[in-house]
């Protein structure tokens, strides 16, 4: 039990500071590089924290299950609207620019169209993977292509090193990622570990202790990118993190073996499309995810839980 829970702190220490390792970094590199918060929060954030969902989906593709890892990406974008932004929204308001939110839209509705198009008769082909992945290299060439000016907002941030060069920010970047992931791999182990102790279902445990855990990296870094005053890098973080995991991991999953579901995942697909399309309109409102719509999104994946546990779809 002392084991256990030393786990837990351990990891609890690990994602505070690789999450402000990672702001930190990604921060100065926006700034050394003249690109948008949110174009940091979208590739390099997207990417690092869709890091466990790839290493996930392809040990299930290489072990012959296919299922785990299409259900990996589903439910994790599911979780980082409703989950992730849902708490970082009642923390701290989460604004975007009209005008940057009407620019980088589009790639998300996309891929998100593509995940239920391609997926729809349960079969994801070699061929298929590949169009997905080369979305995902033309998603990421058009966002570092982007240079901006107009980096005022962040040019006060505290931060780790501030004057060091930019391979500095980048070890930082890569220090804080390894830091989230080992972060919540000791928390998930530490809490599962004691919830067997007191008898707590493998199901439930599942669905709550595991779901949370897989998600720590996004909720952290979103959170205090959001607290920082960094709102469009939390929702970088999350719109990157829902087109690495359909175009990235299911595309380089598909490309290693065709994914065969046997399951029933079409209310799944939905549910995706339609909390995505939710997040986006809630947005559109009023530029920014307040209090409100937080208690909105967490609801929504509350109710998405519950749907699954009962057994109804």
């Amino acid at each position: 039990m002392w084991f256990d829970l030393s786990l837990i702190f351990l990891g609890l220490g690990l994602l505070f500071y690789g999450g402000d390792f990672l702001i930190s970094g990604s921060v100065r590199i926006a700034q050394y590089f003249k690109l948008s918060p949110f174009t940091i929060g979208a590739t390099i954030m997207g990417f690092g924290t869709s890091a466990p969902e790839l290493c996930v989906s392809l040990l299930a593709t290489l072990n012959g299950a296919p299922e785990v890892s299409l259900g990996n990406v589903v439910g994790s974008n599911i979780a980082n609207i409703g989950l992730v932004l849902g708490i970082t929204a009642l923390l701290a308001p989460v604004t975007i620019d009209p005008r940057r939110l009407k620019k980088e839209t589009p790639p998300l509705l996309i891929a998100t169209g593509l995940l239920v198009l391609l997926t729809w008769n349960q079969v994801l082909s070699r061929v298929e993977g590949m169009i997905l992945f080369t979305c995902i290299l033309l998603y990421v060439y058009r966002a570092l292509s982007s240079k901006e000016d107009g980096m005022a907002d962040i040019e006060g941030e505290t931060s780790y090193f501030p004057d060091a060069g930019v391979w500095v920010q980048i070890g930082l970047i890569l220090g804080g990622l390894a830091a989230l992931i080992l972060g919540a791999h000791w928390m998930v182990e530490g809490a599962v570990n004691i919830a067997r102790a007191y008898g707590i279902s493998e199901w439930l445990i599942g669905i709550t202790i595991v779901a949370v855990g897989t998600s720590l990296p996004e909720i952290v870094s979103a959170t205090l990118s959001a607290l920082k005053g960094h709102g469009e890098m939390a929702l970088g973080n999350v719109f990157g993190s829902n087109i690495f995991n359909i175009t990235m991991v299911l595309g380089a999953a598909s490309m290693i073996q065709p994914l065969e579901i046997v399951s029933p995942i079409k209310m799944d697909l939905l549910y995706c499309a339609g909390f995505t399309l939710a997040l986006i309109a809630l947005i559109r409102m009023g530029s920014d995810l307040k209090k409100r719509d937080g208690i909105f999104l967490l609801s929504g994946y509350v109710i998405y839980i519950g749907i699954k546990s009962a057994g109804w779809a």
